[in-house]
């Protein structure tokens, strides 16, 4: 299949992108060309100095993470990181893509109040640009904060990542006339990004019932990065919130044309291959694949749910009532399941030797474990 779209020549990451073409041979996989078009450094969405995250498109942004709406979330969320510092012996957070900084600021300050003062705050963020603004939305607390480009060989303490999954790079599987084919990307006569589809011997994790067409992905990144996880952390637990699904929904028949979606001034769209740089690509998780990935190398699901009924269980009605009417209303979002509080799902891992004598906090009602 081909469909048009902008010309390489008019950008830097375009020329980047065709050059990685060539060098593919004349057909790049999804993933590489996710990678590329989000992290290329200095040049890719996340790489570049363009606002990402904020309210409105008014601000030059493009969509709105959930510490963006209110420092409730954040401080819901360090009632949960408390419970786990102080259960597994730890005194160390972890955060993976970290944003403006503002999950990172509500976190530390809220461990405070809670008096679960942090040893080190330790951020991974590859983008130089996010950096620097993290440097400057935590400059009152530069005394814990530390930033890793990766993983040391062993770390203790709690991992978060908020929205870091969605964005790792995924690989696209496409189903045509009853033939299993992986989606890549080419150049067509004119120069312009094209879909091209290979057949390939890769298939979902779960058979898909019908010969209907349909378009899915795979997540291999995400599951390498579960598994580098597991080889690491040897003490503590890892908090990971993320829109996705557990499998039996991610492969359902119906969902025949997948979940990749972009992101840019506040409106979503299907088309990654138009504008490249320009706005943000992203698929939701597949939370059993993630999962059974951690189990196999070792990590225990200590809980699974929705983030409505995680936040609910940290204490979000208690803190909201002390809030203002605006606070409430950004709250509602983060719970309603018309919002995100169905669709995004919190996932917690642990070291088997960490789980013992503790239930995690958001987990105590409401766990769905047993649906992954």
């Amino acid at each position: 299949m081909a469909t048009e779209h902008e010309s390489l020549t008019t950008s830097p990451l375009r020329a980047r992108m065709g050059e990685a073409i060539a060098q593919a041979g004349g057909w790049l996989s999804f993933d590489r060309f996710m990678a590329i078009a989000l992290y290329e450094p200095g040049l890719g969405y996340y790489a570049n100095a363009t606002p990402k995250f904020g309210h409105l498109p008014e601000s030059g942004s493009d969509f709105v993470t959930a510490p963006e709406l209110t420092p409730l979330f954040g401080q819901m969320l360090a009632r949960q990181v408390a419970q786990a510092l102080s259960a597994t012996g730890t005194d160390e957070v972890w955060e993976f893509g970290a944003g403006s900084g503002a999950l990172a600021l509500q976190v530390i300050e809220a461990l405070a109040a809670l008096g679960q003062p942090l040893r080190r705050y330790t951020i991974v963020d590859l983008s130089g640009s996010l950096r620097e603004r993290q440097r400057a939305t935590l400059a009152a607390h530069a005394a814990v904060l530390h930033w890793a480009d990766a993983l040391p060989d062993t770390l203790s303490g709690v991992v978060l990542g908020n929205e870091v999954l969605d964005a790792m790079p995924v690989q696209l599987l496409a189903r045509v006339n009853g033939a299993w084919h992986e989606r890549g990307v080419a150049l067509d006569a004119a120069g312009v990004l094209t879909w091209v589809d290979r057949a390939t011997a890769l298939r979902p994790p779960l058979e898909v019932p019908g010969e209907h067409d349909y378009l899915t992905e795979i997540h291999p990144q995400a599951e390498a990065f579960v598994r580098t996880l597991a080889d690491r952390l040897w003490r503590g637990a890892a908090f990971l919130l993320d829109y996705g699904f557990p499998e039996a929904e991610y492969y359902h028949p119906q969902r025949s044309t997948g979940t990749l979606i972009c992101h840019r001034a506040h409106r979503s769209d299907d088309d990654p291959l138009r504008d490249l740089g320009g706005k943000d690509i992203t698929a939701h998780v597949n939370f059993t694949g993630i999962a059974l990935a951690a189990q196999h190398s070792g990590l225990d699901v200590i809980g699974y749910t929705s983030q409505g009924r995680f936040l609910l269980n940290c204490g979000l009605i208690e803190l909201a009532r002390q809030a203002d009417a605006r606070q409430n209303a950004m709250m509602q979002k983060l719970v309603n399941e018309h919002e995100m509080g169905e669709l995004f799902k919190v996932l917690a891992l642990a070291p088997t030797a960490s789980t013992d004598g503790w239930v995690p906090l958001g987990f105590a009602a409401g766990d769905r474990s047993h649906r992954l």
